[in-house]
């Protein structure tokens, strides 16, 4: 049943402050490279030593994506939930590392600035083999009820870390638990190609099957990606827009 001019339903949909609509069925092509179908991309979450801890200042240990399922510990710290993160930075990094060098891939480092900023050896390897550090926040916590001018500052703070430990300006960005006022900031900052979010796919092609993972905000803010828990690790080179 369609809703007539001027009815309430209409009226709802015009005052509302979120977009539920998107493309809808007219979907943008994408223009990948070759006309390809298809397009893999890889990313590495490195948060080790940006999580939650009291030896970082925070009242409780780290209980999300620890991968053990233990509960926060408050005000003390957590011997299971911080060699849970450790393995990762200890080892489990090396051997991605050496994978994606074996076999000659390139990808996404989604890396927690505090994190990378205390594995300077793990660093210089990545921007040696040429994977894309893109910002994943300045500590990986939970943004929602940061005071506005604290996320401001650790916007600032992750961009400044990255840069000095990487050499190189992140253009991407990626908050895994962002605020209300995380887009707003990263517009405000500027300098981005693009920020990773659940909001879109895209189908490619009238007979493929395969969906693209971004959508666009040109101009007023940065092209948003959407999640798949995966990242393009050349951006620039991977899409283009129109």
């Amino acid at each position: 049943m369609r809703a007539k001019a001027g009815s309430k339903s209409t009226s709802l949909a015009a005052r509302y402050p979120r977009d539920l609509v998107g493309y809808g069925k007219r979907l943008p092509d994408p223009k990948w490279p070759g006309r390809a179908r298809l397009a893999l991309q890889i990313s590495l979450n490195y948060e080790a030593g940006g999580e939650l801890n009291v030896l970082h200042g925070d009242r409780l240990s780290e209980a999300m994506l620890t991968d053990i399922g233990f509960p926060a510990v408050k005000g003390a710290r957590s011997p299971l939930v911080e060699s849970s993160f450790e393995y990762g930075s200890r080892r489990g990094v090396w051997r991605l590392l050496r994978l994606f060098e074996e076999r000659k891939i390139v990808v996404g480092i989604l890396a927690v600035a505090t994190a990378l900023a205390r594995n300077h050896e793990v660093a210089a390897a990545m921007v040696e083999a040429g994977h894309e550090i893109v910002s994943h926040h300045y500590r990986w916590i939970d943004y929602q009820h940061v005071p506005i001018s604290v996320e401001r500052r650790h916007v600032r703070l992750a961009v400044e870390t990255l840069t000095e430990v990487t050499g190189v300006r992140p253009v991407g960005w990626m908050t895994g638990r962002p605020s209300p006022n995380t887009r707003r900031l990263l517009v405000e900052e500027g300098g981005f190609l693009y920020d990773r979010a659940s909001t879109t796919s895209c189908r490619i092609g009238s007979r493929s099957k395969a969906e693209s993972t971004w959508s666009f905000h040109i101009r007023t803010r940065p092209t948003t990606i959407a999640s798949t828990a995966t990242l393009p690790s050349q951006p620039r080179r991977i899409f283009s827009l129109t």
